[in-house]
């Protein structure tokens, strides 16, 4: 299985905190968000990773070197980070991840480790981690389920009143559904030009063309995006002791 962690965006809504640093380096407690990914995915036993770069590229390259100092890490950029968005950045990985299945982060989450093994432990070949407990808005990566817990619909445009929880950025693939999802981002973002799409646009073609697609319910567990100064004091609250 290879790791992908995505790591190319500017972050501007918390700016000034990242007019210079990469949100991914915001440190929660003494640790940065990186490297608490990094260790959950290591300790997950997944040790072949590829970090997607963009702005300010060489912190990050030269915080994995300093902190990682034995880990092959590949790095791939994406030149167009300041005009694109994670299905772009993803799709440049193609490349690195070859024929294995996929295990794909996003680099501004914060979780508990145990969702990872809960992924890669899954009797689902391909499945997303989904928050099912607490308060779903309208800004989130929600999904849309069938009675055996298979993908409907996902994407921020799911309707509230038949959403099961928020799709959180972690997810799995397994080897023939990564090839189709690097097909698809293929088509739709150098094809059709839709660059500045998310990469569960490209989920949810999959699953109209038939991939099956599972949640997994992450239960009690932590989890949380940061994008906002409100996120990152919500997380030192909840994670920075850990």
């Amino acid at each position: 299985m290879h790791c992908v962690i995505l790591a190319a965006g500017t972050a501007t809504r918390l700016r000034p905190l990242t007019a210079e640093t990469p949100k991914c380096l915001l440190p929660i407690g003494s640790q940065p968000m990186l490297e608490r990914i990094v260790n959950a995915v290591l300790r997950a036993y997944v040790h072949d990773i590829t970090i997607v770069l963009g702005f300010e590229e060489q912190k990050i390259r030269n915080f994995i070197a300093e902190r990682f100092p034995a880990l092959g890490v590949r790095f791939i950029v994406n030149p167009e980070y300041a005009s694109t968005n994670n299905a772009y950045s993803l799709l440049m990985a193609r490349g690195s991840v070859g024929g294995d299945s996929l295990l794909l982060l996003d680099s501004d989450i914060l979780f508990d480790e145990s969702i990872l093994t809960l992924l890669t432990g899954s009797k689902h070949q391909s499945c997303c981690a989904v928050r099912t407990a607490g308060e779903i808005g309208d800004e989130e990566i929600k999904v849309r389920i069938n009675p055996n817990k298979e993908i409907l619909e996902i994407g921020k445009h799911v309707a509230l009143e038949s959403t099961y929880g928020e799709s959180i950025g972690i997810e799995k693939f397994s080897q023939e559904a990564t090839q189709l999802l690097f097909h698809t981002l293929q088509k739709r973002v150098i094809t059709e030009r839709r660059i500045n799409e998310l990469y569960e646009a490209s989920f949810q073609e999959m699953i109209d063309a038939g991939a099956a697609i599972f949640a997994e319910d992450v239960g009690m567990r932590r989890c949380m995006e940061v994008d906002t100064a409100e996120d990152l004091r919500n997380a030192e609250l909840v994670f920075a002791a850990q």
